[in-house]
Order: C-alpha cells, then sequence, then structure tokens
C-alpha cells in the first residue's frame, strides 16, 4: 500500500474518532439499565447557565437605580421591555407568570445555545488534559458543551412547556370547561347526539395537537443546534486532515478561519432566532391554553 493510500486511510480514521469524541456526551449509569443514564455534562452546564442567568438579573434589579442606568442594566432593562411587549400584544388572559417565564426561557436558551460560540476543542480539550494530569484515559474523556444539542434537554424544556399549557387552561378555564372543549372543539355541533358522535373526533384531535407541540418545540431546537455544532466540527477537521497532506495544511489553515468566521456570523443569528421562536411559541401556546374556543 502507497505512503499515499496510508495517509488517507488514517486522515480517514482519525477523523471518524475525532467526530465520534466530541458527539459523545460525559455519562453516569444509574445501576445496570441504560435507560437510566444522565448527560453530566449537559445537566451541569445547564445548571451552570441557568445559575448565571439568575445571578446577573437579581443582581441588577437589586443594583437598579431610577436616575442613569449602567450599561448592564440597561441591556437587561431592553430585554424585559421587548419581551414584556411581546407578552402584552400576544398574551390576552391575566398571569404575572408570563413575563418572567418568557424572559427566563429566552436568556437561558439563547445561553444554552451560545455555548456553540465556544471553540470545539477548548472545553473537551481542558477536560482531556485535566483527566490526562489526574491519571485517566484523555481519550476517553468525553465533554459536550451545548445543551440544546442534546434531545434530552431540548425534550425536558419542551415538557415542561407542555405541563404549563395544561395548567393554564385549568386554572382559566376550570376542569369543567376545559375537559368540556376537549370533546367539542374544533367541530362544533348542535344537539346532543351530533355532540356525541363528534365527541371522539374532537378528542383525538386535541390529543395529537397536544402532542404536536413539544414535539415540534423539541426537535426544532435540537436539529439546528446539533446540525451547527456538526458544522464546527466539520470546520475544526479541515486542518487535521490537511496534515495527512504534504503543503496541504497551508492552503488549508486560511480557508479554515475564513470559513469558522462566516459560520460563526451566521450561527450568532441561528442561535438568536432559535430562542426567540422557543420563547415566542410558548407565549402563543399558553395564549391558546387561556383562551376559550
Amino acid at each position: 500500500m502507497s505512503a499515499e493510500s496510508n495517509a488517507t486511510e488514517a486522515a480517514a480514521g482519525g477523523s471518524t474518532q475525532y467526530i465520534q469524541h466530541h458527539l459523545q456526551h460525559l455519562q453516569w449509569k444509574v445501576g445496570d439499565s441504560a435507560f437510566m443514564t444522565i448527560n453530566v455534562d449537559s445537566v451541569v452546564i445547564s445548571l451552570l447557565l441557568s445559575a448565571l442567568f439568575l445571578a446577573f438579573f437579581i443582581g441588577t434589579a437589586r443594583k437598579a437605580t431610577a436616575g442613569v442606568p449602567g450599561k448592564f442594566q440597561a441591556f437587561v432593562e431592553m430585554i424585559v421591555v421587548f419581551v414584556d411587549g411581546l407578552v402584552r400584544e400576544t398574551f390576552h388572559g391575566r398571569s404575572k407568570l408570563i413575563a418572567p417565564l418568557a424572559i427566563t426561557i429566552f436568556v437561558v436558551v439563547f445561553l444554552m445555545n451560545f455555548m456553540d460560540m465556544i471553540p470545539v476543542d477548548w472545553i473537551p480539550g481542558l477536560w482531556m488534559k485535566g483527566n490526562e494530569l489526574a491519571g485517566h484515559d484523555p481519550h476517553h474523556a468525553y465533554m459536550r458543551v451545548v445543551p440544546t444539542a442534546d434531545l434530552n434537554v431540548t425534550l425536558g424544556l419542551s415538557l415542561m412547556v407542555f405541563l404549563l399549557i395544561q395548567v393554564f387552561g385549568v386554572s382559566h378555564k376550570g376542569v369543567g370547561q376545559f375537559v368540556k372543549e376537549a370533546f367539542t372543539a374544533p367541530f362544533h355541533a348542535e344537539g346532543t347526539v351530533m355532540k356525541i358522535l363528534l365527541a371522539p373526533a374532537n378528542l383525538l384531535l386535541r390529543i395529537i395537537e397536544e402532542l404536536v407541540r413539544p414535539l415540534s418545540l423539541t426537535l426544532r431546537l435540537f436539529g439546528n443546534m446539533y446540525a451547527g455544532e456538526l458544522i464546527f466540527i466539520l470546520i475544526a477537521l479541515m486542518t487535521w486532515n490537511a496534515a495527512f497532506s504534504s503543503g496541504m495544511t497551508y492552503v488549508m489553515m486560511p480557508l479554515q478561519f475564513i470559513s469558522g468566521f462566516i459560520w460563526t456570523a451566521f450561527h450568532i443569528l441561528v442561535i438568536t432566532l432559535q430562542a426567540f421562536i422557543f420563547m415566542m411559541l410558548t407565549i402563543v401556546y399558553l395564549s391558546m391554553a387561556a383562551e376559550s374556543h
């Protein structure tokens, strides 16, 4: 086998291992069941980002002044006013929970998405080095830093919204009206017989509608962030593969920098838009749950 084919095979094998390593979670298995496996990296980073959000926003609220605000206070007030305006335009019920909930969802999801802006090898590389210094195998030291690229995280967020929808529906309409709408909408009918005949179809459509909402929220956010993370990994591989071809490294390094810069600039819009969409759909769904058909 020629040296060139050996280099190509090594590059392909190394690229596959590189991608697989970056897409593997740091996991903790609960007992012997494969089903009870916790992605520790997603949980820890999500909690840290949530704590960061609370620390900055609560700290800003406590230090807020009526005079000329500081830069960070002005930034926080701009977010609060913007989200509050959207809530007032979209949500027609009465609830003091909606605006704080919307701000929390937008900022926390944005922070989770923003972890994709950190170069793909920085935090995993530090984690591998720490494991090596501790005497562990660095090649089995896994770490993923984008919580929203984990299907479990996006599903958890969506299920939270799903439960809030049901709570809002019951609290605004009462249990009787809430159950009644499940059997009488969207197909309305006059007369007891027709209502009974249409009840199964209405209930089926209601169940499908309620299940589609968390499913769409989950897959939309997960799909966009997973794809973005994968593209960053592929861009990082440009110089890896070029290292096995003499003279190609100097060509691929500028191309990698340009590609990374362009995708980063575009991805900033993606992560912001995905956080905004998740927040807006939550507000819309809660508004629909609070309104009577």
